[in-house]
């Protein structure tokens, strides 16, 4: 599939408007929706630990960056992968077991928003959604693998993205003539090849014939951490807005806004630096998410703004978007209950 038309200039024929930044967005966590519906003692494991990291890295960005350091906090929901649940309920364990442990989150974050955002002026939906995977489907560009054969469509028409270059690439139509098997290469590697194949999206066909598309994990949280980062534009504008919360929730995912600001008096959303807090599972997806940003091609000039910005508050931004990411795994080494105490 191409989607090399269409969202290209989005941001080169408008001014790229400026947003706020805090000095670092820490998530809080992220559970597949399955975890969120079972009941309440992961979420308490998790939190219990999440609590005391986000004093922890709080502290030490105030003690980097002074005293006033803007540190805000996130939550992303997985409600792409799990829609067909209801809000009212998984969100009354989040945050009932974060109040319960003194976590504050500042936001909360969708993650089929990453796939498709709806947008909003003064506080109103619209009925317009940016598709926003689609659009930074369009700014990956692949790093070119010198002699291939060409048998291969482009890695984003293919939906696959790797970093290097992979064992079929070496096949010819004489591939049965090969003398001996070659193995996948990366590209730029040290003393020895880690290479990684991530699969960004795939294709179901309906009963209808109709072909839909489905974006993987890695892929939708590399969008994550370029909105937390502050580095997407439509129109010159920013793609999400954070929403105020209002009474309640809706029946469906879909009608929240993409990030919705819990706490009025908090740091803004995107920030200068990411910090996510996972489970250990997370750790092959946070390694394809680096993979898949290190090859989004950024508008330059909102590079160029956003270390200008860092550079007024004395802050040194690296042009790299992996070097401006931090993460924190979390084991599950714990404390055994004795028995009969």
């Amino acid at each position: 599939m191409d989607f090399s038309t269409g969202y290209s200039e989005a941001t080169e024929q408008a001014k790229i408007a400026n947003v706020e930044l805090s000095h670092l967005s820490i998530e809080t966590g992220h559970f597949y929706m399955k975890d969120l519906t079972d009941g309440l003692e992961p979420i308490r494991t998790q939190f219990r630990r999440v609590q005391k990291l986000v004093d922890l890295y709080t502290e030490a960005t105030r003690a980097e960056f002074g005293n006033s350091a803007r540190v805000s906090t996130c939550f992303l929901i997985d409600d792409y992968f799990g829609p067909n649940t209801d809000p009212t309920e998984v969100l009354a364990k989040i945050l009932g077991v974060a109040q319960e442990y003194g976590l504050t989150i500042d936001y909360l974050a969708r993650e089929a928003s990453c796939w498709e955002s709806p947008q909003y002026v003064d506080g109103q939906p619209t009925g317009h959604s940016v598709p926003l995977a689609e659009m930074i489907a369009s700014w990956i560009v692949a790093e070119p693998v010198p002699a291939t054969t060409g048998g291969r469509p482009p890695d984003v028409e293919s939906g696959w993205l790797c970093n290097g270059r992979r064992s079929s690439e070496y096949d010819s139509k004489q591939a049965m003539q090969l003398s001996e098997y070659r193995p996948s290469e990366e590209l730029g590697r040290r003393e020895h090849s880690i290479f990684l194949d991530v699969e960004l999206w795939n294709e179901n066909i309906r009963k209808d014939g109709s072909k839909n598309i489905r974006w993987s994990c890695p892929y939708l949280a590399s969008i994550w951490q370029l909105l937390r980062l502050g580095m997407v534009r439509y129109d010159g504008g920013p793609v999400v807005q954070p929403q105020p919360r209002g009474t309640g929730w809706p029946e469906r995912w879909w009608e929240m806004p993409s990030v919705v600001q819990l706490n009025p008096k908090a740091a803004p959303f995107a920030a200068y630096q990411t910090l996510s807090i996972l489970p250990q599972s997370y750790l092959k997806i946070e390694h394809a998410v680096r993979m898949i940003l290190d090859h989004v091609h950024l508008d330059e000039e909102l590079v160029a703004q956003t270390l200008a910005r860092g550079a007024r508050e004395g802050v040194e931004i690296p042009r790299e978007l992996t070097r401006r990411l931090q993460h924190v795994f979390i084991n599950e080494v714990s404390v055994r209950p004795v028995d009969g105490a």
